[in-house]
């Protein structure tokens, strides 16, 4: 699990799957070495075959791996998944916990987080278990003792209670740091599938059955 902060102005946190994100970058090397062995030494269907999957699996591993995160910022949290992005304004924000994901409760519903997971079997039946009412739900335990997607959990319940004290006024318009999801937003989330995820999927598909199509 990693965090960065905006030191600038000490406000905006990343935090994002170190694992997921190694995976990402190993294999997109990977590929990017294959297809330029492809160019170097064929020119054949097979070839062009070959390359245009490639392709398509580093469309695949950016969406599923590279790009997911959750993102607090002073206005609420921007939970980035594959396919799509939710912005929570902190006023909407009930409570934020761990099951088998990340999870941040609203009067409108639950979001989950893709990128921010349990990977340890034993602590999702244990949190399976307490979100059933077979455990009590306790207090925060001692942070050096917290696994890293409930450290993660315990800051943003942290920062809906710093932010909610202070609420900035007015709809979001700028979005630099609070995503697309975020524009107009003032006190209900808001879900939508970004441009991004639209162009690199369909660019990734196109390329893909043009190469079955034409060569």
């Amino acid at each position: 699990m990693t965090s960065g902060r905006d030191d600038a102005q000490g406000t905006t946190v990343t935090h994002a799957s170190t694992s997921s994100r190694v995976m990402a970058i190993v294999w997109i090397v990977i590929a990017t070495l294959l297809l330029v062995d492809l160019v170097l030494r064929g020119s054949d269907r097979t070839a062009w075959i070959a390359g245009s999957v490639l392709l398509l699996t580093v469309a695949c591993v950016y969406l599923a791996w590279l790009r997911p995160r959750v993102v607090s910022t002073p206005r609420g949290i921007r939970m980035v998944n594959p396919f799509r992005e939710t912005f929570v304004p902190w006023a909407s924000v009930v409570w934020v916990d761990v099951v088998d994901v990340l999870r941040v409760h609203t009067p409108e519903g639950e979001f989950r987080s893709w990128p921010l997971r349990e990977t340890k079997r034993a602590k999702v039946r244990e949190n399976l278990r307490r979100d059933s009412g077979y455990l009590d739900p306790g207090e925060d335990e001692d942070p050096t003792k917290m696994r890293p997607v409930e450290l993660v959990a315990r800051d943003l319940r942290q920062d809906a209670e710093r932010y909610k004290a202070r609420p900035l006024p007015g709809p979001i318009k700028v979005v630099a740091e609070e995503g697309p999801a975020a524009l107009g937003a003032e006190d209900r989330p808001q879900t939508m599938v970004p441009l991004e995820v639209i162009v690199v999927g369909v660019a990734a598909v196109v390329q893909f059955v043009a190469v079955l199509l034409l060569t």
